[in-house]
């Protein structure tokens, strides 16, 4: 199968099965986005999810949210992974929001890395999610889904998955791409324990095919191995105590 079969029959497969996704954090404006994604680093969003209502409650407006220190901000979000460095990244992101972009998120996704806690990741979310942007973020799921579908191959870096993606995904696609592959990580082909036997993608999938050809190998090489039964063999005759003989079994 060629690289372009395979990106072929994956986003077929992906468009017809799930033609509408969207990020399953839960937000009401670029700046709610913008903390949520800072916060889903490391965690996952379910979790952020359950935290953010009550974050956003206190701290409503980028305003608000640069008032506040980080010893504020930190017992809204202490049941995150990393509070501390979050709540950091939190209070001096929303200060130089408002002290350098007025208090709106930047749509250049240059200028939104300059963003403490803001990387190329999290810039890219933002893009996607929020302006369409032809972009593709690469978190730990599409980074993992890529490489074992074989839509990159022998990738050592996010930034090296998110070239070839960009590369050989349609722009007008990649929004979308971005959910497909990061959804299909976290519920279908997880870290551990893939769920290969409900995969729709299985016909391209590279790692199914391997999978395939190494059991297929090792059953043949476990059949060349099993020594042979002898075929005709006479049974072997010894002497009976009383003169006679038996057969031996």
């Amino acid at each position: 199968m060629t690289t372009k079969e395979r990106y072929a029959g994956i986003l077929g497969w992906f468009r017809e099965q799930m033609p509408a996704v969207e990020s399953e954090l839960h937000y009401r404006s670029p700046f709610e986005l913008l903390v949520a994604v800072l916060l889903s680093a490391q965690c996952t969003d379910r979790r952020v999810n359950l935290t953010t209502p009550a974050l956003f409650e206190a701290f409503p407006t980028p305003q608000a949210m640069a008032a506040a220190s980080p010893e504020e901000i930190y017992p809204y979000i202490r049941s995150i992974s990393y509070p501390n460095s979050k709540a950091r990244h939190l209070a001096a992101m929303a200060r130089m929001l408002c002290g350098e972009f007025g208090g709106e998120v930047p749509r250049d996704l240059d200028q939104l890395q300059r963003l403490p806690g803001v990387g190329r990741k999290t810039a890219n979310v933002l893009g996607a999610v929020l302006w369409g942007r032809e972009v593709m973020p690469v978190d730990t799921h599409v980074f993992r889904v890529s490489e074992r579908l074989g839509l990159t191959t022998g990738s050592k870096t996010p930034l090296r998955t998110e070239q070839t993606l960009e590369r050989n995904i349609p722009g007008p696609l990649l929004p979308l791409a971005h959910h497909w592959l990061l959804l299909h990580g976290r519920y279908v082909c997880t870290a551990r324990a893939p769920r290969c036997e409900a995969c729709g993608l299985a016909p391209w999938c590279r790692k199914r095919a391997d999978d395939l050809r190494r059991a297929v190998s090792g059953a043949e090489e476990g059949r060349a191995s099993a020594p042979r039964r002898r075929s005709g063999s006479v049974a072997r005759r010894r002497p009976r105590r009383d003169g006679g003989d038996e057969t031996g079994r």
